[in-house]
């Protein structure tokens, strides 16, 4: 490949399709005698004339005859291939699966949603939304999701972010529990009361029993769940109570929880911080226009559910 100057492809098609040393040069931007000097170099790699005065005009030898067809499409090629694909998509025709992997909570309140939001513009395109065991890179980087839905916990450099929206803990319980019965919710009721905690990790402690301990309080912990969803229905049941984001009460598009009647929420007596929630993708997926529709998509669907 040494020897082959893949920048005579394009002059060779203009000079092929115009058959006009001026007008090929025209064609691309240069002048006349460059494109003539073009020419001679290409006589010199191919071995053949390829075009040949005939009166005021030039006609193509049978051998630029036979490669014109050829030439033209490998340059169509080459361009489809290095032009940036931004503006050329049809969602009306796009066929694709996109593999997000999200949390329970946004798969139970968001999934419906965006899935209308996405067969609207794109009705060929389809969603697969997969387990969120943890939140490592690799699946990112190899693959095997095309994006995720949460809050960024790897420290992955080359990872890319979009907020969704910022949510925050509050308390749930059932309705008519002693805690919502008696007055406000103050730090020393609500850590003398059971809690059932939710951890992926069957972790027992976590940011409340943080906040908790710098008012020098504790709370018991009987029971951990894989789930938020799962947290819900155990205080929704039992005396127990849980904190889970408020996201998972509901939004502006569900309305509530699904199926979390018999819970009443509340303000949590104590601080824990805001988190955000966010889109995260892999740079080589940056700028494909298709992948970053999906982005926009559920970006705006998310604005709508908490505005």
């Amino acid at each position: 490949m040494q020897a082959i100057d893949l920048n005579l492809l394009l002059p060779l098609d203009a000079l092929l399709t115009e058959r006009s040393v001026t007008g090929a040069a025209r064609r691309l931007g240069l002048s006349p005698s460059a494109m003539s000097r073009t020419l001679a170099r290409l006589r010199r790699v191919t071995g053949d004339p390829l075009l040949v005065q005939a009166g005021r005009g030039l006609v193509p030898t049978p051998y630029a005859e036979e490669i014109a067809g050829h030439v033209h499409a490998l340059c169509r090629d080459v361009q489809a291939v290095l032009q940036p694909a931004a503006g050329r998509l049809d969602l009306a025709s796009l066929h694709r699966t996109f593999t997000i992997r999200a949390g329970e909570g946004f798969v139970e309140l968001m999934a419906a949603a965006v899935m209308a939001a996405v067969a609207d513009a794109a009705p060929h395109v389809s969603l697969r939304f997969v387990p969120k065991p943890d939140k490592e890179a690799e699946p990112l980087r190899d693959g095997r999701i095309d994006l995720e839905i949460g809050v960024l916990g790897t420290s992955a450099p080359e990872l890319l972010t979009q907020l969704l929206f910022r949510d925050r803990l509050v308390g749930v319980a059932r309705s008519g529990h002693p805690l919502l019965a008696d007055g406000a919710v103050t730090a020393d009721r609500y850590a003398a009361c059971g809690h059932v905690a939710a951890s992926r990790r069957g972790e027992f402690h976590g940011p409340v029993d943080d906040a908790l301990a710098d008012l020098g309080l504790s709370r018991r912990v009987p029971l951990v769940v894989p789930r938020y969803p799962d947290a819900m229905r155990v205080a929704a049941g039992s005396d127990l109570i849980a904190a889970v984001p408020r996201s998972c009460l509901g939004n502006g598009l569900t309305g509530g929880y699904p199926g979390g009647q018999g819970l009443d929420s509340f303000e949590l007596p104590v601080r824990t911080a805001d988190f955000a929630i966010s889109a995260i993708w892999h740079p080589r997926l940056q700028a494909d226009p298709a992948h970053r529709w999906l982005r926009e998509t559920i970006a705006a669907v998310c604005r709508r559910a908490y505005p």
